[in-house]
């Protein structure tokens, strides 16, 4: 079989016993997985989720088509995750309870129905706050664990403490399917229905053309769940994979001035997914776009990430942020960098990469006191 053959429950067998849940639901993309969880747990028109726009787009189009209205809070500046300061900050002060004791924005009347942290680069968002905030207001929490496979946050794996988590099998994900998704979490109900909508909404329980409601064609092939078999059983090895290539990075881009690589929070295991380093400076996104152009001439494959979903073309007539609201978002946005990383880099290959952006920044360097010097003779 090539669909929802015996492969797909043995790999979510495999997988809900990894990460620690009851239930494991396969899916053909990350997306898809976040997408399920939202509808499965009702949030529709209206709904407000509290979510970060330091992510890729998928974790707020999800909120977009269900007809949600995604809440942007800003950041935690050290791990770019949501920041769980600013997500009590906007629960306590403007937010109240009605009269049916649901949360409520008082400057849109809206009902706020859920937090969807993003474990962004695969560091674990202060999931402690979040998970009291959530049971404190009544809300859903949904973890994005697509970036973080195999972190942990005080001993426990990303994906373990919201209502439901998702997880993605891209190719630069820590373990891949090719494409595939997975949905993890300990509530029957949220597994069944989940179950039946990515299956066009069918019947489990009921004849083979029986559907209950509307669903999707989100199935994972046999052939996807085998590779993810495979991959699961190695996981350990390409994480420590992942882990050796980071430190090399580590290890040659200290004491950089100017440079910052990724930091490890306390409490928090980081599960490599990129590595995204910053560029701080007074100039917006002009240093960092310099440096990702050198890089670019030299060979060395190089993004910007993440451009600031709020910022984003097809946003700006929806739910868009008043400028500087989001000023850690926005700093962070114009100022970091994903450089080469994958689980099979040499340390040569390393090397030629820091080569590279140590001459970029060197080069930048001498451009900006060339300018200031020049500035202060005229």
């Amino acid at each position: 079989m090539l669909s929802l053959g015996p492969r797909v429950p043995e790999f979510e067998n495999r997988f809900a016993s990894y990460v620690g849940r009851k239930h494991a639901v396969a899916v053909n993309s990350g997306t898809s997985a976040l997408h399920l969880c939202i509808r499965a747990m009702g949030i529709g028109p209206e709904d407000e989720v509290i979510t970060s726009s330091f992510s890729f787009v998928a974790s707020t189009n999800c909120i977009l088509y269900e007809g949600g209205v995604p809440v942007f809070l800003d950041i935690d500046p050290e791990s770019f995750n949501l920041s769980a300061e600013q997500v009590q900050h906007f629960l306590s002060e403007r937010c109240a309870r009605n009269s049916e004791g649901h949360c409520v924005n008082k400057d849109t009347g809206r009902r706020v129905k859920a937090i969807l942290p993003v474990h962004v680069f695969g560091m674990p968002c202060d999931m402690d706050l979040m998970r009291r905030l959530a049971q404190k207001y009544r809300l859903f929490l949904i973890e994005d664990a697509c970036e973080a496979l195999g972190a942990e946050y005080r001993g426990r794996l990303a994906g373990t403490f919201g209502d439901a988590a998702s997880f993605a099998f891209y190719p630069n994900k820590q373990m891949t399917t090719g494409e595939g998704g997975m949905i993890v979490t300990d509530d029957d109900s949220i597994a069944e229905v989940c179950r039946s909508m990515r299956n066009q909404g069918r019947n489990e329980k009921s004849e083979w053309l029986d559907h209950a409601r509307l669903g999707f064609n989100y199935r994972l092939s046999d052939i996807h769940a085998a590779l993810g078999i495979a991959q699961l059983e190695r996981l350990e090895e390409l994480l420590s994979q992942r882990q050796f290539v980071a430190e090399s990075y580590d290890k040659q881009l200290h004491g950089i001035p100017g440079l910052v690589t990724p930091k490890q929070m306390p409490g928090s295991q980081r599960s490599w997914f990129v590595y995204v380093v910053q560029l701080r400076s007074n100039a917006g996104s002009e240093v960092r776009d310099e440096v990702l152009r050198l890089l670019r001439a030299s060979g060395i494959g190089c993004q910007a990430y993440f451009p600031a979903i709020h910022r984003q073309p097809y946003m700006k007539g929806m739910y868009s942020c008043p400028f500087g609201r989001l000023t850690k978002t926005e700093l962070a946005s114009d100022q970091c960098l994903a450089i080469p990383f994958f689980s099979t880099m040499t340390t040569a290959q390393v090397s030629a990469v820091c080569r590279a952006l140590k001459q970029a920044i060197k080069a930048v360097s001498l451009h900006d006191v060339a300018v200031q010097v020049a500035g202060s003779r005229s």
